[in-house]
């Protein structure tokens, strides 16, 4: 598995890391948004703004939630159509290891 990519952070700034960690289930926590939606919602943004680690991880805990690889791509989709071409590039990096670990997902 790779090293977190926060690594250096927690190092750097044990205390923003730590407030971060402490914020994760009022960013992510059931609301009147479930979950797993948020969890799609952020993998959108990462998307849009080039961070393809951010995809793959948020894709794999969005699945943890039940999301399935069709929401995943409707949520690609939907990034791409608001955000542009770059999002799918950064999408294919982000869901390769996703995509090779399982059957196609359209």
């Amino acid at each position: 598995m790779a090293e977190h990519p926060l690594k250096t952070m927690q190092k750097l700034d044990p205390a923003l890391m730590k407030h971060l960690d402490e914020c994760q289930d009022l960013f992510y926590g059931e609301g009147a948004l479930p979950k797993k939606v948020k969890l799609l919602i952020a993998m959108a943004f990462d998307a849009a703004h080039g961070a393809d680690r951010g995809v793959q991880a948020l894709a794999r805990a969005a699945m943890r939630e039940g999301a399935t690889k069709a929401e995943i791509v409707e949520t690609i989709r939907v990034a791409y159509h608001l955000t542009g071409v770059g999002t799918i590039y950064t999408a294919s990096l982000g869901l390769r290891e996703l995509v090779a670990e399982t059957t196609p997902i359209v």
